[in-house]
């Protein structure tokens, strides 16, 4: 449930600011829905995984002849079969020149580096033959020793990797200092008046989206097309072609329906190029799709930190300067991006707050696990979690109310823009508006009051507030920026406008939805600038050869890039017509003036409509000389700048202090996403957005044995939580419009998990902090939170 406050007028404009009912629910709540896994075709065969049961092994020999002679099976392959032709799947993101990577082969053919490495495949005439046969593959292994913790990796006694001298993969280091954008750390720790110190954890998660990956792959055109459960059909068609020497060209992929991705369907897996391998070894059509364990096992994971920090201040509570230092468990290879995720939190780790001192140092480590990669906010949440628990320390470390210590430090809204220590421009914002707004609607000091009253008491039920002030930087771009930092790709976004001789529009856009609603927003979008009907405009996209430039969707980018992408390439078509106009109503152009879908010569009522030209244009019977005859428009757009959404959310946690059950008494969110388009699917990102980032404070956590098996392979031990487990939520909005791109949106896909775990856990600390609790690992399970309070009265000396 939400309460939604209202936020002022809605804008004047027809469509901008609509609450629309999302177009592509109509097919999604009525079974018309494509995912990969519907798609059935002629002769199509289907593929299993066989699995390393160990982390960490040496194959010694595999024996496939029973399964090769089991029924309906066409194949196996094994690592040797494959190991000239499969390449080593691709990172994208080498952070530093020396950075150390083992091969990662789609198929292992030595040694296994995780439990759940695929080591041989089945290619059957149905799934259930290829699954049955997968228990007759014979595999013997020499094991050897794993390494499963972070800071046991760190010390290189036990090597994840056999090819490898150390698990060390990269360190990354940004200095304020040598950087030029704020002043020594060492002296800023040397000469404060106080200095807090703390480790904290970033627990493993699971993406968990509710549809497992597919693949299915067709070799029998001029074409292999692919389709495909992806966040990225544009980036796995290069990254195919550069792993396995395919010319683009020849790449098709298609990404049809997707059940959700937060980030878990960013990546080259190896099921895709094991998939492209099977289907042109067999000349057949090849489908795999994983089943919810394999998802839970090896689809990559997210998170996975030891964060090290100091926080300096003075007595009256002005932060002097902020050291961080970082083990990231990298698992057992480099994904797409893998490396680079705790680099984009290095930027955030200042967050709101006028440091004028910061240092930044990560050390990129391998494990015996299924690797890392992006997931929902990649390295900006983590940056959050860790400077809001901190500010919290501190106040306590000064005994400062938390939202006063806040704000002390934040940024004013006078002083936009504003230099960041850690060398960003923030180009926007106002922490005070939306504070106090959060503040209100909380009733901040009532229930300051009432936890008071509890804690006089003694009751058993005792109550905290946990606060959380954040921005992030989202829209991932500039591309100058990006490269920069050494990652392979750019940041733009491309789109193009059709104008059909009906009058009717097409927008094809390179950002692939996997359930933000683009098709709704970009229609709305374009509605509006062109001036046509909600209804006429249709979205196309998830097709490299409908849309065949583009980067795709994650790092909430979606509208703040491929959205302005869209406007771009609808006004090139407004001053395409305009020409064209003029033409057919013998006046100048610029003596035009384009509102509502029509163009009218200024102080006349002599117009002509957007479909009129249009249909003119394809018919070309009398066009001005030179111009070609369609509307027709494309626009690829670069931002200037990221995009800086921010926020305040306030969180009242009750604690029962007999069992440790831990309840979210009241949780009010006040954010700032610039220009909002369509409230309604703001809300849709929010929502799912807290429910993400509540469960990892209180729920999720992926857990390996010592031997290297996840023991939290399925919804039974991994917890999802569902509605009934959620709060009710309040939730408002302030504006600061952006000025990185014309409409002044920020991005909203991924502030609700950024700002809400540091809330609930600092308001679970906040309410047991007095009987002696200073910290509790998430998820902060009612067993945590009661073990916690035991060994506090332990160490109390009360028994």
């Amino acid at each position: 449930m939400t309460t939604t406050v209202d936020n002022g007028a809605a804008p004047a404009r027809a469509e901008i600011g609509s609450a629309r009912l999302r177009k592509e629910d109509a097919h999604l709540i009525t079974g018309r829905s494509r995912f990969t896994d519907n798609m059935v075709l002629p002769g199509m065969l289907h593929l299993a995984m066989v699995r390393s049961p160990y982390a960490h092994a040496t194959i010694t020999n595999i024996e496939v002849s029973a399964a090769q002679a089991s029924p309906g099976v066409f194949a196996v392959l094994t690592g040797a079969d494959v190991a000239e032709e499969q390449g080593s799947l691709p990172n994208a993101w080498p952070v530093t020149p020396d950075q150390k990577a083992p091969n990662h082969p789609a198929v292992a053919v030595d040694e296994v580096a995780f439990a759940g490495e695929i080591v041989a495949v089945i290619i059957a005439r149905s799934a259930s033959a290829a699954r049955d046969a997968v228990e007759l593959v014979d595999v013997d292994y020499a094991e050897l020793p794993v390494v499963m913790d972070l800071e046991e990796a760190f010390t290189d006694k036990v090597l994840a990797h056999t090819t490898l001298e150390s698990n060390k993969s990269a360190t990354w280091v940004f200095d304020s200092a040598e950087a030029g954008t704020g002043t020594s750390i060492a002296d800023a720790l040397l000469n404060s008046d106080v200095v807090v110190e703390r480790t904290l954890y970033q627990q493993r998660l699971i993406p968990a989206f509710m549809e497992p990956r597919s693949t299915v792959v067709d070799p029998t055109g001029e074409q292999i097309t692919m389709w495909s459960a992806t966040q990225i059909p544009h980036i796995l068609r290069l990254m195919l072609a550069l792993t396995l020497g395919i010319p683009e060209s020849k790449i098709r992929v298609i990404a049809p329906d997707v059940g959700g991705g937060f980030g878990g369907k960013l990546q080259v897996t190896p099921e895709e190029v094991i998939t492209v391998l099977a289907a042109r070894r067999m000349g057949k059509p090849c489908k795999f799709t994983e089943t919810r364990s394999e998802s839970l096992q090896v689809g990559h994971h997210g998170r996975a930190q030891v964060q090290r920090l100091k926080i300096a201040a003075t007595k009256e509570g002005i932060v002097t300067g902020l050291d961080v230092n970082l083990l990231a468990d990298m698992g057992a290879y480099l994904g797409l991006i893998t490396s680079g995720i705790p680099v984009l939190g290095a930027f955030m780790y200042n967050s709101i707050y006028k440091f004028p001192a910061y240092r930044f140092e990560c050390n990129n480590i391998f494990t015996n696990k299924v690797w890392t990669d992006a997931y929902r906010g990649a390295g900006r949440p983590e940056a959050t979690f860790a400077i809001e628990r901190m500010m919290d320390e501190l106040a306590v470390e000064l005994n400062m109310d938390p939202l006063e210590l806040r704000e002390k430090n934040w940024i004013k809204h006078t002083e936009f823009p504003f230099t960041t220590v850690a060398g960003l421009e923030y180009d926007t914002g106002n922490y005070e508006a939306a504070t106090a707004k959060a503040v209100d609607l909380f009733d901040y000091q009532g229930l300051r009051a009432e936890q008071k009253r509890r804690r006089d008491a003694g009751e058993p039920v005792q109550l905290g507030i946990g606060v959380s002030t954040f921005t992030e930087m989202c829209g991932l771009a500039p591309s100058r920026v990006l490269g920069s930092l050494n990652y392979a790709a750019g940041g733009w976004e491309h789109a193009q406008v059709r104008v059909l001789p009906t009058g009717n529009v097409e927008v094809v856009t390179g950002s692939s939805s996997h359930g933000q609603g683009h098709e709704t927003a970009w229609s709305q979008l374009v509605a509006d600038r062109l001036g046509v009907p909600f209804e006429n405009v249709e979205v196309l996209h998830g097709d490299t050869q409908v849309s065949q430039r583009g980067l795709d969707t994650y790092g909430s980018r979606s509208l703040t890039v491929g959205g302005m992408a869209v406007l771009a390439a609808a006004d090139k078509v407004i001053e395409k017509a305009k020409v064209i106009a003029a033409h057919l109503m013998e006046a100048n152009e610029d003596d035009l003036e384009f509102t509502n879908g029509a163009f009218t010569v200024r102080g006349t009522d002599q117009s002509t409509g957007l479909g009129e030209i249009a249909f003119a244009a394809f018919s070309a019977h009398n066009m001005p000389d030179g111009v070609e005859p369609n509307l027709d428009s494309e626009a690829t757009f670069d931002p200037v700048n990221f995009s800086y959404p921010h926020g305040t959310h306030l969180a009242a946690m009750e604690v029962d202090t007999e069992t440790g059950q831990v309840t979210v008494l009241k949780y009010v969110c006040v954010d700032d996403i610039g220009v909002v388009v369509n409230p309604m699917l703001v809300e849709g990102q929010v929502h799912g957005g807290l429910a993400q980032g509540i469960a990892q404070a209180l729920y999720e956590e992926a857990v390996y044995d010592d031997a290297g098996t996840l023991v939290s392979g399925s919804f039974v031990d991994y917890l999802v939580p569902s509605a009934p487990d959620l709060p009710h939520y309040i939730t408002a909005r302030t504006e600061t419009p952006a000025t990185s791109n014309q409409l002044g949106a920020k991005g909203v896909g991924e502030a609700g998990t950024i700002a809400s775990t540091p809330a609930i856990v600092n308001g679970v600390l906040d309410a047991i902090r007095h009987l002696g609790v200073k910290d509790i690992k998430m998820p902060c399970t009612p067993s945590r939170v009661w073990h916690a309070l035991q060994e506090a009265k332990t160490v109390g000396g009360v028994q």
